[in-house]
């Protein structure tokens, strides 16, 4: 019993490293697991005080456990019993595949990570980079909403600046949870965006496993009452125009819903901006007739570098007005009971793209962009009054004019439309560069809708 033996360095260290991770594994990490959690639970009963929607606590569910409640799921098991017939496999591997779906799909929300990082970071971005306005908006009916209801935020999508911009202005509703494509599954930006608690798709997926998973996904958090954040139109507009829906994530909303359970209130957002950060990429996809974006990691960085020595030099200033606006809230149940107690995703999703467009800003850029349009050579006096006229066939349309002055706003548009060389201005006469045309187009497009009515 006491004799000593002699073991090799390599499997004295092995046998070491065996009863390190054996006690940490047992003593350890529970231990801070445990301090995280408690840390995490007072955090969020901090920020539940003052939010209008308090996190649910579906959200704050471990990652682990909701992915377990996912793939047990019974429609998720019978859709991979039928995958699995289909496809001529064992259902274990059919299992697996679905395991990492929802693996891909589940996100890992973090409290801490949101409200004290992401919101700040939105908030100093957003301000740093626009004027940010808030336009149409019922604070009283926003306010008022069911609180029971499960509130989905419907939107234009004009740029990756959206996300930005709509959670810094709902910080003090909910946290937000955006279903995010492709481009947000590089890592390291894929751990972030998780932790906001974003949940990724694939836009271009056609397999029924994984539609049958994410569609189980969102009727579960939808059922949970998670506030939601989604783009109609399925991705970002690359002519400015609002674009026709996509059913995708509303269609899975509808087919989920529930007589006895949650309503869900879709609230219509719509941005507009009087520079889109990302315009001359859109522009070429959409010349290109492809979704294919050429955007690289250099001319990305280029640009970041380049506005940080303007700002060092003290000759940057803010890209104009960002404004976003809310439009009155569609009920689910009500469209329900309208349609013969069987929703209508087709429907819905027309309704709700006719309320953002209702509610779309005019900002200084895009206002000015639909008068020389029309007018390719004008004098720089008329500016203001050929603005104004536009404005009045807009009818009802939300306007933003700073300083409540239209004379003003045709100064700050002209001076944008000059630096980026869209207009260039000779002898007192404002002229539109040729070569430059679909840009102009690109920004009155985002309202021409609005002078149509």
């Amino acid at each position: 019993m006491l004799r000593t033996i002699e073991l090799p360095i390599w499997l004295f260290a092995l046998i070491l490293l065996f009863a390190v991770v054996t006690f940490a594994s047992h003593f350890l990490f529970p231990s801070v697991r445990w301090f995280f959690r408690r840390r995490m639970e007072r955090v969020v009963k901090r920020v539940n005080e003052r939010l209008e929607r308090p996190i649910e606590p579906f959200k704050l569910a471990r990652r682990y456990d909701m992915i377990q409640r996912l793939i047990y799921d019974p429609e998720v098991s019978h859709a991979i019993a039928d995958y699995a017939k289909k496809n001529g496999v064992p259902e274990n591997v059919a299992f697996e595949k679905a395991r990492s779906y929802a693996r891909e799909i589940v996100p890992s929300f973090s409290a801490t990570a949101y409200f004290g990082f992401a919101i700040r970071i939105a908030r100093v971005l957003s301000n740093a980079l626009y004027r940010v306005r808030l336009g149409y908006h019922d604070d009283e009916g926003l306010s008022g909403l069911d609180k029971d209801a499960t509130v989905i935020f419907v939107m234009n999508h004009r740029s990756n600046m959206d996300y930005v911009l709509v959670t810094y202005l709902a910080a003090e509703r909910s946290a937000l949870a955006y279903a995010v494509g492709e481009w947000a599954r590089v890592w390291p930006l894929s751990r972030l965006i998780k932790a906001m608690g974003a949940y990724f798709i694939r836009r271009r997926s056609r397999g029924d496993l994984y539609r049958r998973v994410l569609a189980r996904y969102v009727h579960l958090a939808t059922q949970a009452g998670v506030t939601q954040a989604m783009f109609p139109e399925g991705g970002l507009s690359l002519d400015g125009k609002l674009a026709p829906p996509k059913l995708g994530l509303l269609k899975y909303i509808t087919d989920g819903y529930e007589e006895d359970g949650r309503d869900v209130l879709f609230v219509p957002v719509a941005l507009n901006y009087d520079r889109v950060l990302e315009d001359r990429i859109l522009m070429a996809a959409d010349a290109a007739g492809t979704r294919r974006f050429s955007a690289r990691i250099s001319v990305v960085a280029g640009f970041v570098f380049k506005q940080l020595w303007l700002r060092i030099l003290g000759r940057f200033h803010r890209f104009g007005y960002a404004a976003v606006s809310f439009g009155h809230p569609v009920s689910l149940r009500s469209h329900v009971l309208a349609h013969g107690g069987a929703p209508d995703a087709e429907d819905l999703a027309s309704e709700l793209m006719g309320r953002i467009a209702e509610v779309v800003p005019v900002v200084p850029v895009p206002l000015l962009a639909i008068v020389m349009l029309a007018h390719s050579n004008a004098a720089k006096g008329d500016l203001p009054s050929l603005m104004q006229a536009q404005l009045d066939h807009m009818g009802s349309a939300y306007v933003h004019l700073p300083r409540d002055d239209i004379g003003y706003a045709a100064e700050i548009a002209l001076k944008h439309l000059c630096e980026r060389r869209i207009l260039r201005v000779a002898d007192d006469r404002v002229i539109v560069d040729e070569d430059q045309r679909a840009a102009l187009s690109y920004y009155a497009n985002s309202i021409a809708h609005l002078v149509a009515k």
